[in-house]
């Protein structure tokens, strides 16, 4: 299956807002995870920007919209504008900045602010290959976490690929999960859907 075909048929297609500080590696992340590729020099997201990537989760075909959301506070009202029809939130920090981390909160306060209610929460403390540069330990990471209910907290490394596809998978299992075993009947202009298509079912905010 080519990962970067836009007109593949799917199952299910699922929104993922991928959120945090600015220079936690947020881009870096998304381009491993799309094409396999890691640049060691991004520039800063300006607003939003996104891609598509399929999958396949427990024989089913799943297509992954991925939101890389910019960091800085002067896009904060442009980007939460895009939480709102948001299957499921990626929340990065860098563990060698603690700043970044103690900032999970105020991220997870617009998340709760601005998703439904339901929306599925992953934390994942990015940059783990710099293991002499660390700040904050894995017990406080996995607490504030559990703090916030999120489905599990993963520590990634975009420059090594260590974890960057298992993190999207984990996400995209569980709203799987959670939206094949729910009675939600499918409705146009939804952002997952049901049964094969041939072009991408689009987001309400887009």
């Amino acid at each position: 299956m080519n990962p970067n075909n836009d007109t593949e048929p799917y199952d299910y297609l699922f929104k993922i807002v991928l959120i945090g500080d600015a220079g936690v590696g947020k881009t870096c992340i998304v381009q491993r995870f799309k094409s396999g590729v890691w640049v060691e020099s991004q520039a800063s997201t300006i607003g939003v920007d996104f891609c598509m990537k399929s999958c396949e989760v427990n024989g089913k075909k799943i297509k992954l919209q991925v939101w890389d959301t910019a960091g800085q506070e002067r896009f904060r009202t442009i980007t939460q504008s895009y939480y709102r029809s948001a299957n499921g939130v990626v929340c990065a920090f860098d563990l060698t900045r603690q700043s970044t981390f103690l900032n999970v909160e105020k991220w997870m306060n617009d998340v709760s602010k601005f998703c439904e209610e339901n929306v599925s929460k992953l934390l994942i403390g990015n940059k783990c290959d710099l293991t002499e540069e660390r700040a904050v330990s894995r017990e406080e990471c996995a607490k504030v976490g559990s703090y916030y209910s999120v489905v599990d907290y993963i520590e990634t490394s975009a420059k090594d690929n260590t974890n960057i596809e298992a993190s999207f998978i984990k996400l995209a299992t569980v709203l799987l999960e959670k939206h094949s075993s729910s009675n939600l009947q499918e409705e146009p202009n939804t952002v997952f859907g049901l049964g094969s298509r041939t072009k991408p079912v689009k987001s309400t905010c887009c």
